[in-house]
């Protein structure tokens, strides 16, 4: 009998994939069963979904650091999500772990984020809930948001990848198992989205200048590097080389010089950065925007129909979630340029003659 291609591809991949990886053949399932695409293994149906998926392309106008910039180089959400994949794609080819489960979790990590960044997903959790984050977001974005309300039906693989993405600002490596992906793709997903993030948005605040670069800690500059394509070389090799086989798991382990590098350019980061006078009071403002859009749908059902209609999320309406569930899920999906122009629209008055 003959192969499909799919069938042949994934025959293909227990020549390169290595035992502790994940084949597609092996995919635990998808929540609704459907028929196998004949061409695509599973997580290469995955990835396309998400690619093509609406929450996917409003990451263009989300923000990662910098609400608005006027800069065209400054990252988005979107490119963030790119610099991720592809950082990530890198150490899984090098690391013979299946390249299209990682691409696939890369690409849909951060789906769920809010506008304005993570000023946006505090707001949230200030509002609505104190358990909003926004990989338990991304995981509702797939499921029950995308689609008109019907979710992309993902395997179970890239829906843990998403969901355990992300680490705040916990350890880079977790010792606790049940905050790691059941895959290593997963678990190198987690890691190049740190390595990401650490170089480009100090990338961005060079650029700014709300920092200047003699500010860096030395041992950033002399273990890592001092620009980005140095930067990310070092941590890349570093996880790859360091990275070992203990029976027949791979172990992600990087050296104590390079890792206490990165922790230390994090907390850098963290204090002369994201807490910085210039972002913080512009994620102030923007914290005030979103809490008021909120209150405003939470009164106002029919302008909330209105709007999840246009956005093509009208089947929040019919799935059985509250009124405060569905208007959480409505703020968390906007851009920040969506945000900006409904809230003058709302609340700026208007001239009547």
């Amino acid at each position: 009998m003959n192969l499909t291609l799919r069938e042949a591809y994934e025959q293909r991949e227990k020549t390169f994939i290595a035992p502790y990886g994940c084949l597609s053949q092996a995919s635990r399932g998808r929540q609704t069963d459907e028929p196998s695409c004949p061409i695509r293994t599973a997580f290469q149906v995955d990835r396309d979904r998400i690619l093509f998926s609406n929450a996917f392309r409003r990451l263009k106008h989300k923000t990662q650091v910098f609400l608005s910039p006027l800069g065209d180089e400054y990252r988005t959400r979107l490119t963030h999500t790119l610099e991720v994949s592809q950082i990530a794609r890198t150490i899984a080819r090098a690391m013979h772990l299946n390249e299209d489960l990682t691409e696939a979790i890369a690409l849909g990590h951060d789906l769920g984020h809010t506008p304005f960044g993570h000023g946006g997903e505090t707001a949230l959790r200030e509002i609505y809930s104190r358990k909003f984050t926004h990989q338990r977001q991304g995981l509702r974005v797939v499921d029950e948001i995308e689609n008109n309300g019907q979710g992309l039906n993902l395997t179970f693989e890239v829906r843990d990848g998403i969901l355990k993405h992300s680490k705040g600002y916990g350890k880079i490596i977790p010792d606790n198992p049940d905050k790691l992906s059941c895959t290593l793709e997963g678990q190198v997903v987690r890691i190049a989205d740190i390595m990401a993030y650490l170089n480009h948005d100090l990338d961005d605040a060079l650029r700014s200048g709300v920092i200047k670069i003699e500010q860096l800690p030395e041992q950033c500059l002399r273990i890592l590097g001092a620009t980005h394509s140095q930067r990310a070389t070092t941590m890349i090799r570093d996880l790859v080389y360091t990275s070992r086989v203990e029976g027949e798991q791979l172990v992600l382990d990087m050296t104590p010089e390079v890792f206490g590098a990165m922790t230390t350019l994090r907390r850098f980061l963290f204090d002369n950065v994201y807490r910085s006078p210039q972002v913080h009071e512009e994620f102030i403002k923007a914290k005030k925007i979103l809490s008021e859009l909120y209150t405003y749908f939470m009164e106002n059902e029919k302008q909330l129909e209105h709007q999840l209609i246009k956005m093509e999320m009208a089947g929040c309406l019919v799935n059985g979630n509250s009124l405060a569930r569905t208007v959480c899920d409505f703020i968390a999906s906007i851009t920040d340029r969506y945000a900006l122009d409904l809230y003058e629209k709302t609340f700026f008055p208007r001239p009547t003659v």
